[in-house]
């Protein structure tokens, strides 16, 4: 079989759009930890407005982002992620140089409107063989995760010296290098094709609405980020109550994470290699719960709410890690790309809602109200949960066929695949030259798959 080794032009598109992806990321996450402390500077500003302006990017970004994808179908990927940087930059400027609360919503939903990230995705498949995919696209998800730790340091950091303008300033000069990035360090794709496992396909639309298993998924990952959202309307005014100087809050998000990070990763183990998928993600979601009632009813000073916050990033954490990867496990063969599409469009909806939401409950109620709220959403989420049937720990493979390959061929090549063992599922197209499989790992044969594969292999 072809090598999975990375070759030179991969690395650089891998790193290109890597940093392109985390530092686009990086602009919209500085913003959480400060705005909440800062809003008193703005004209017109209330908790529910706050928390509109924190959450509003995730409205423009869940109605833009399948568009977007499609449209660099048609007519590129790099014209289409450099407008949707242009866009960024210009909803930064404009946050920039607000006065009022209601020009920072106006930015937020504009750099929202850059809504590239299947179009980045899209450009990382034309740039990989399906060999190391699955490995590119990890890439990608293990620097938003960077960006998030990075700008929960770095937001509070630049307000700190430069104000509200400071940090969003700071973000449009992300766009602009982002530009950089893209034309000069991303080499140009060598071809520009549709990716099942990537892109969207609107025939499967339908099946994937249909999958019960899929939509609690959908459902866990709007809940998470309808939390985050939610917490960051209150917590970052917490930690000021409890005397934390607003420059230091950075340094105390960092620490909280990081320890969060520790204690995670013994849980994903678990998940992952000893097949506990499902109970450990019903034990993150009682986890975020608790510590939500927690820091609803108790009389929490600095420990007790940083104990509560590493807990709810443990879990928090756990989830970002394993929601992925149950999409690619459960959705069907060729259809990982329409599962995930409607995964990410549910994400930006639960971020919109949770400012929302949150900004409301604080304004009518106070603080407490948000948390008992998410608490709430919580003790939800957990009962639709609970239900879900256990998960097949199944993995993606895509394999490259031969220009020849239809007709009778194709048809012995499908009965081929699916008589290997540890091959679930099997969908071959054709047009694309590809063969979607899903495999139990624990099973299969990959001496069998080899030999199947290898004369199909470009």
């Amino acid at each position: 079989m072809v090598s999975r080794l990375l070759t030179a032009p991969e690395r650089r598109a891998i790193s290109g759009l890597a940093g392109l992806y985390a530092s686009r990321m990086l602009g919209l996450f500085m913003v959480l930890p400060v705005l909440a402390l800062h809003a008193g500077d703005l004209a017109g500003a209330t908790p529910f407005l706050v928390g509109v302006a924190l959450g509003i990017y995730g409205l423009s970004q869940a109605v833009l982002q399948i568009p977007f994808g499609q449209l660099s179908d048609r007519i590129g990927r790099k014209p289409v992620i450099a407008g949707g940087l242009l866009l960024f930059f210009l909803g930064s400027a404009v946050a920039a140089q607000a006065d009022s609360i209601g020009e920072v919503i106006v930015g937020r939903g504009l750099q929202g409107c850059g809504a590239v990230a299947a179009a980045i995705m899209a450009l990382l498949a034309d740039q990989t063989r399906e060999q190391v995919r699955t490995a590119a696209m990890a890439t990608i998800g293990l620097s938003i995760g960077v960006a998030f730790a990075v700008a929960m340091v770095l937001g509070p950091l630049l307000a700190a010296h430069y104000g509200l303008s400071g940090v969003f300033w700071f973000t449009a000069a992300l766009a602009l290098v982002g530009l950089v990035v893209l034309w000069k360090l991303v080499p140009p794709a060598p071809r520009r094709l549709r990716h099942r496992d990537v892109g969207l396909d609107r025939a499967q639309l339908k099946g994937m609405l249909g999958r019960g298993d899929l939509v609690r998924l959908d459902v866990s990952i709007f809940s998470l980020h309808l939390l985050l959202m939610m917490i960051f309307v209150a917590v970052p005014v917490r930690l000021a109550a409890l005397g934390v100087p607003a420059e230091q809050h950075g340094w105390v998000y960092l620490a909280i994470m990081g320890l969060a990070f520790v204690a995670m990763v013994p849980l994903v183990i678990i998940a992952e290699k000893r097949r506990r998928m499902k109970g450990m993600m019903l034990l993150a979601v009682a986890l975020l719960t608790l510590s939500l009632l927690g820091m609803a009813v108790l009389d929490n000073g600095w420990w007790g709410l940083a104990a509560l916050l590493m807990a709810f990033f443990t879990g928090f954490n756990l989830l970002e890690a394993t929601l992925p990867s149950m999409i690619s496990k459960l959705a069907p063969a060729g259809a990982k790309g329409t599962a995930m599409g409607v995964y990410s469009t549910s994400q930006f909806l639960g971020a919109f809602l949770g400012g929302v939401l949150g900004g409301a409950l604080s304004q009518q109620w106070g603080q407490e109200a948000v948390f008992y709220g998410a608490t709430l959403v919580g003790v939800l989420w957990l009962g639709v949960m609970v239900g879900m049937p256990t998960p097949r720990h199944l993995s993606s493979e895509v394999v490259a066929l031969d220009a020849g390959t239809h007709g009778d061929a194709l048809d012995t090549l499908m009965q081929r695949f699916a008589e290997v063992a540890g091959v679930e599922d099997v969908l071959v197209v054709p047009e694309e030259r590809l063969a979607y499989l899903k495999v139990d790992r624990q099973q299969l044969d990959s001496e069998a798959l080899a030999r199947v594969a290898g004369a199909q292999d470009r």
